[in-house]
């Protein structure tokens, strides 16, 4: 039992609280926005996990969304989704999770984790994205132009 500790284990809400500086046993909320997917990122990172899945009620990522020939990806490299720059258009939905996804593949492997991978698919699916039949898996080694 320590007094001094907080734990927080990602999700969306909660109350942002800080320490009073006079009074630093008195915590006093404070306006912040708590990413879930980013926070998600980053504890899967700090737990060394292989891998990182966020579900979705509307499946993978989109290439040319809302275009003639979109189509869903079943792989892409965080390269090129940052190239193509994915999600930009969509920072209340998918922007902050294919951002989350390109954080922990990339995170990883700067950890020394070159075969880490994320993924982003429908909960629905959620027994088929580990065979890929479903959703996007984002991992560094994607052949080609960084997609398929």
């Amino acid at each position: 039992n320590t007094p001094n500790v907080l734990p927080i284990a990602c999700g969306g809400g909660g109350i942002p609280v800080s320490r009073v500086p006079s009074n630093p046993r008195t915590l006093q909320g404070v306006e912040a926005v708590i990413d879930k997917d980013a926070c998600g990122a980053k504890l899967a990172t700090e737990l060394n996990a292989d891998g990182f899945i966020i579900l979705t009620d509307g499946g993978g990522i989109w290439q040319n969304y809302g275009k003639p020939g979109a189509r869903e990806m079943k792989r892409a490299s965080p390269e090129y989704l940052l190239g193509t720059k994915a999600g930009k258009n969509f920072p209340g939905s998918m922007g902050p999770k294919i951002q989350a996804a390109i954080d922990f593949v990339t995170m990883s492997k700067a950890n020394g984790k070159t075969e880490a991978w994320a993924a982003i698919g429908d909960l629905k699916d959620a027994a088929k994205i580990f065979s890929n039949e479903e959703g996007t898996v984002v991992k560094e080694d994607v052949k080609g132009e960084g997609v398929v």
